[in-house]
């Protein structure tokens, strides 16, 4: 590429992509199906301006990832091009692993295949057809790679992948909870002792990071809504998969099809190729075309599903601290067999509990650290003189109990 390509983000403005291999990437077809994957799932269903995708946020990493390198060069951490390349593919390529509806797929149709697990393969498979450029580029991504802070920059708790997902998803969500101040943040980077470090100076910007990562967790993320759309959709793959492994004749695109009526595990993902080719042709139109046509199928449990939730007839959510008691869950499961005519197996479609965990920041696993002014490094929560910082290390569980508004609205229950 004799030039750089510049393209025109609505979040930073001009963003400028850094070498000719990047570019290629962006334009195999690998990475073009990112285009079709929403970022946020059906966080839109809540947030109607939350429609963007894995392919903008894959290119906003990109322009973060370019930003750090800058900072760190600024103050003498040497970072070679041929590493710079690499980080920068490491990151444009983190979450190519994603199924239709980002998460989704990964809880219904394929048993135990994580996206993470995915992308590692996908750029196995891409670093074959690139003959061997993307080898140093999978040894920062699998942290294997010498220098440590470069993988820190693509996977760790104050990675370039978290900044941009939280500043994308505050704009187009419009809430403001999310914003942060990347660009201080950034700024505040640099390296001690091989590890990715923030300046004393930058602790109140990590401060906010951190409190703004789990208001968004709670206010986008796990809104009740959004969680109660993501499980309605979860519940039809699995109702879809159960009829299409039972023999049932489905509706589906050619790539869905093949999910449907094989049983499909990160084994069998290991040793037969099909299925990671077949997956590459799976996005959101996919699941979306399918659902319509489900929405007439004589599957009671599916076409109800489907029709619920293609017009946003959405199940009631209620959120506990405590285990759902077990009587109060077998009279909404009655109410909904008596209004709906389900069997003891279909009323589980319509009624069931779920749990939800918010943790903002895990003290354990690759901690932020801060450098302080003498030399040493403390721990975020240790450095900061803030005292609920180590509030929000501990992990938030609740309990989600799930039924189809009619139940209560007509008083059923």
């Amino acid at each position: 590429m004799k030039k750089k390509k510049i393209i025109n983000d609505p979040v930073y403005g001009f963003i400028s992509l850094p070498s000719g291999l990047i570019y290629e990437l962006i334009e195999h077809p690998y990475f073009q199906r990112l285009r079709n994957i929403k970022q946020v799932s059906l966080t839109h269903m809540v947030y109607p301006g939350a429609l963007h995708t894995r392919f903008q946020h894959a290119l906003g990493a990109v322009h973060l990832m370019g930003l750090a390198i800058e900072t760190l060069r600024g103050k003498n951490v040497e970072i070679s091009g041929e590493e710079e390349e690499a980080v920068t593919a490491a990151i444009l390529l983190h979450d190519i692993g994603h199924g239709p509806f980002s998460h989704s797929l990964e809880h219904s149709i394929v048993e135990g295949v994580s996206h993470e697990y995915i992308s590692g393969r996908i750029m196995d498979d891409l670093n074959k057809s690139f003959n061997g450029r993307l080898d140093l580029a999978i040894a920062i991504f699998r942290n294997a790679y010498s220098k440590t802070f470069l993988h820190q920059l693509v996977s760790s708790q104050l990675d370039t992948d978290r900044m941009d997902y939280l500043i994308r998803d505050s704009f187009y969500t419009g809430v403001t909870e999310g914003v942060i101040s990347f660009n201080r943040i950034i700024k505040m980077l640099t390296v001690a002792n091989n590890e990715l470090v923030v300046e004393e100076k930058g602790i109140y910007s990590i401060e906010k990071f951190l409190i703004a990562r789990r208001l968004m967790y709670w206010q986008v993320y796990l809104h009740k809504t959004v969680v109660s759309a993501e499980h309605m959709l979860i519940k039809i793959l699995h109702r879809a998969k159960q009829l299409g492994l039972a023999g049932e004749t489905l509706f589906a695109t050619p790539p869905l099809q093949h999910f449907l009526n094989t049983r499909v595990t990160k084994e069998s993902f290991e040793v037969d190729p099909l299925h990671l080719e077949t997956f590459l042709k799976l996005d959101d139109v996919d699941i979306l075309a399918s659902m319509k046509v489900w929405s007439s199928h004589q599957d009671k449990t599916l076409s109800l599903l489907c029709r619920q939730l293609l017009s946003r007839r959405l199940n009631r959510v209620e959120i506990m601290n405590n285990r759902p008691d077990k009587d109060y869950l077998m009279r909404i499961k009655d109410a909904a067999m008596s209004y709906y005519s389900l069997s003891d197996d279909e009323v589980d479609y319509f009624v069931y509990y779920n749990i939800i965990s918010n943790s903002a920041y895990d003290i354990g696993n690759e901690s932020i650290k801060i450098l302080m002014k003498d030399g040493a490094l403390k721990d975020i929560t240790e450095a900061s003189d803030l005292s609920n910082l180590e509030v929000l290390s501990q992990k938030v569980e609740k309990y989600i109990v799930s039924f189809p508004k009619e139940l209560h609205s007509k008083a059923l229950i």
